[in-house]
């Protein structure tokens, strides 16, 4: 049985990159991520390494790993290169995210709640791709250098669940941190399917990202999906206006480069 846990062998992850590794000339999804808000907060590893899939591990910067709360405005998901559905395909959406490598190197997202506001593509998620969607009630709202953003779980689970969370935007960033980019160049996803933990990569332009003050933050929806409350401020709050993004194929070895063949 393979190890899992903060002490799992496992390759050294791939160097961070604020632009993606690989493209994707044939993408299964399409879509837009607008108006996106990252709250992180710090935790030690072995604190969300039993929530992994199997064959994942925390991935780490100087020794921490981050749990992430990214609100944004799902646009136009289409699917392979067909236009985008302009009203199922666009909607709020709200993640509690954590952080993962696997033993080919490849670093991640582990999604542990995606809240969304339109049924038919919660559905979908679900029966499709395994991930962890949920109805609910939500909205974004800008109004001037402002953007807030509710929510409230109506289904199948965890209602109660909540966040409104406000944030008010900053100037551009010329050069993101190492830990900002960290955070945010995330080039796929580890969930787990039948057969084990497959991994669902993205391509996307680099982030444009502002500083952001966080005004409001009221919200259960870490510790309803399995992680303690925080009790300290985040260590990091950003605002980006957006991307397009194209979504892989599932796939759970690398492919080979042609310069490791020879």
């Amino acid at each position: 049985m393979q190890k899992t846990g903060p002490d799992a062998p496992h390759s050294p992850g791939a160097a961070v990159s604020p632009d993606a590794p690989v493209d994707i000339r044939f993408p299964l999804l399409t879509q837009q991520w607008l108006d996106l808000t990252f709250i992180h907060w710090a935790v030690e590893p072995a604190t969300v390494a039993p929530l992994l899939p199997s064959g994942t591990v925390p991935d780490v910067h100087e020794g921490r790993t981050y749990v992430g709360l990214v609100a944004f405005r799902m646009h136009k998901v289409g699917w392979f290169r067909l236009p985008g559905v302009p009203y199922l395909g666009s909607f709020p959406e709200t993640n509690v995210r954590l952080y993962s490598v696997d033993a080919h190197g490849r670093r991640g997202v582990v999604f542990r709640s995606m809240d969304a506001s339109r049924l038919v593509p919660v559905v979908m998620g679900r029966l499709g791709f395994r991930l962890p969607y949920l109805w609910s009630r939500m909205a974004v709202r800008g109004a001037g250098d402002t953007v807030s953003y509710t929510s409230s779980r109506r289904w199948p689970t965890g209602r109660g669940a909540y966040s409104r969370i406000t944030v008010r935007t900053g100037e551009r960033i010329d050069e993101p941190t190492e830990l900002e980019h960290f955070l945010t160049a995330r080039w796929g996803m580890h969930n787990p399917f039948a057969g084990g933990a497959a991994y669902l990569p993205n391509h996307h332009p680099r982030w444009p990202l502002h500083r952001a003050e966080l005004v409001t933050c009221e919200e259960n929806l870490l510790p309803a999906a399995g992680l303690p409350t925080p009790s300290t401020a985040p260590v990091s709050v950003l605002y980006s206006p957006g991307v397009p993004v194209r979504l892989g194929r599932p796939v759970r070895r690398p492919k080979r480069s042609p310069s490791r063949d020879r």
